[in-house]
């Protein structure tokens, strides 16, 4: 694979692989880490990333949150514009595709497809985990 791809990860994306690596969430914050895989954010997604990765419920090891931190300066960093087109269910998610839209793959990861139905998404792609990560392995053998 010549050059990693940019996607963004919905956070639920982040706490499953980082609670779980044996599955795709988990295979792709793998691929994350291992700077196979680029993340596109922007302050907001970045401070509900933080938000919601301490929350005592998730578990998560403060050595994987701080594994996952570290790694943000390498990655990239979107300012956002406002969503040209219909906006999602829960308007807190139009962040993710604010910041979708202006990347080269325009594409976002995420376990919840039901809230960003295909009326809402505009050129963006949707994939669950599953399928990013069978895409981004045909990307890696190419």
């Amino acid at each position: 694979m010549a050059e990693a791809p940019v996607w963004v990860l919905d956070t639920n994306v982040l706490v499953s692989g980082l609670l779980s690596p044996f599955g795709p969430p988990g295979r792709l914050v793998d691929a994350l880490l291992a700077r196979r895989l680029r993340l596109a954010f922007d302050d907001r997604i970045e401070l509900e990333y933080r938000e919601v990765l301490a929350r005592s419920r998730f578990g998560i090891a403060q050595a994987w949150q701080d594994a996952f931190f570290a790694i943000l300066q390498f990655q990239e960093h979107i300012p956002p514009l406002p969503w040209p087109h219909r906006a999602p269910p829960d308007a807190d998610d139009t962040v993710f595709l604010e910041v979708a839209i202006q990347i080269s793959s325009q594409t976002l990861v995420t376990g919840n497809l039901k809230h960003f139905p295909p009326n809402c998404r505009g050129p963006v792609t949707v994939r669950s985990p599953r399928v990013a990560w069978e895409h981004f392995r045909r990307l890696s053998s190419a």
